[in-house]
């Protein structure tokens, strides 16, 4: 995390502050309306990296609050022995939540070009995105932002205590409680994790727009909610916690990776197909601008998020093989990573992306700080919740 810090650091003392350091940097040739384009891709650059990092451990975060959720509401009888699993990595929600505020807030005082409709002289030449100014104007992006961020914390705070609750209770109150709340739930994260996904992705590409643009975030990140179920829940038993977790658990998370794998390539490959085949200039620019500039990107983060876990995890007795299933899910958290890579860089930086330290560094330290803060919230409670009703399934739970 502190090598992480270090690097993000250097990234923003060097990043050129003027044209000037263009033309030092031998770039004299180019016009100057391409010098301050390239200036702005390139500040953009450690702002860029950082705010991929950020938002990608705070949407895993998220993603494992959904699913917790959906478990709880649907009164899952396998599911109730990972709950505390669950809730240790949405300990990093709080946390994670006020830094991307922070990175929000920075982008909406200018001190960033990461949003282009945030910039009043690009937005007074542009009718499309003049046509936006009543949802995409800075005062309501970051309302939104605060009313998202505020209610997935909420949520996640009052079914942690009523977890807590349940171990001293002598009766099943907080158990129905969390079950209320978690049905609630699910109602305003189907809403704003499809608004929180038109504001802090595809707002980015302000001309562009998908209507199942939220279903593909949403896809994207739930499975990597798994693969971090995953990771936790093998070192765990590796270092001989969880007893009562076993390969038929283990099967059932390898199912849903397996499965929101392949509901990733459906989505990614049915909104790629229309626009392509539909061929409207200011729809397909958007995937012309990654297939020309992000090809080893797109191309390898198909044949991760899909290919792989198609050969491999498609077979019912691998999904049983502890060091199968967490390989399998650290490579899919790398696709994933490419993916939203793809999703934020091409128009945030364009042709002036490069891996550096400004990409590494920003990896490093929030993945530093998404475990720490993991692990740090698993120590505060027991492993395993002591008066869950269905606990007696879930432990004795076979497939």
């Amino acid at each position: 995390m502190i090598v992480g810090l270090v690097a993000v650091i250097y990234s923003f003392i060097a990043t050129p502050s003027s044209v000037a350091d263009l033309h030092q940097g031998g770039e004299a040739a180019h016009d100057p309306a391409h010098l301050e384009h390239m200036l702005h891709m390139l500040q953009n650059k450690p702002w860029a990296a950082l705010y991929v990092a950020a938002l990608f451990f705070l949407l895993i975060s998220l993603g494992v609050l959904a699913f917790y959720a959906i478990n709880r509401a649907a009164q899952a009888g396998w599911a109730p022995i990972l709950f505390r699993v669950m809730e240790g990595i949405t300990g990093y929600l709080p946390v994670g939540a006020l830094i991307f505020f922070v990175l929000l807030v920075c982008s909406g005082l200018h001190l960033n070009h990461l949003f282009i409709w945030m910039d009043p002289q690009v937005v007074a030449h542009d009718t499309v995105i003049q046509g936006k100014t009543g949802y995409l104007n800075v005062p309501m992006f970051l309302v939104r932002a605060a009313v998202y961020l505020l209610g997935w914390i909420a949520y996640r705070q009052i079914t942690r205590k009523l977890s807590l609750q349940q171990d001293e209770a002598t009766d099943n109150r907080p158990f129905i409680k969390a079950f209320k709340w978690s049905a609630g739930f699910l109602v305003f994260f189907l809403v704003t994790e499809s608004m929180m996904s038109w504001d802090w992705v595809m707002s980015v590409d302000p001309h562009w727009f998908s209507t199942l643009f939220g279903w593909y975030v949403f896809g994207s990140f739930i499975t990597c909610a798994i693969a971090a179920i995953i990771l936790v829940t093998v070192t765990l038993k590796n270092q001989g916690y969880l007893e009562h977790v076993n390969d038929s658990h283990l099967h059932d998370l390898a199912k849903y990776l397996f499965g929101f794998s392949i509901f990733w390539t459906y989505l990614w490959f049915s909104q790629y197909l229309l626009y392509w085949y539909s061929n409207i200039p200011e729809e397909v620019t958007y995937f012309v601008t990654r297939l020309e500039n992000f090809e080893p990107i797109v191309l390898g983060m198909l044949a991760i998020n899909f290919l792989l876990p198609l050969l491999i995890l498609v077979d019912s007795d691998i999904k049983r093989k502890p060091w199968v299933v967490g390989t399998m899910a650290v490579v899919i958290l790398i696709g994933h990573y490419m993916d939203f890579f793809n999703m934020i860089m091409p128009a945030t930086v364009g042709r002036e992306w490069s891996i550096g330290a400004a990409e590494i560094g920003s990896l490093l330290f929030f993945f530093g700080l998404f475990t720490y803060v993991t692990f740090y919230t698993l120590t505060k409670a027991p492993l395993v919740e002591k008066r869950h009703p269905l606990m007696g399934e879930s432990e004795h739970f076979h497939y």
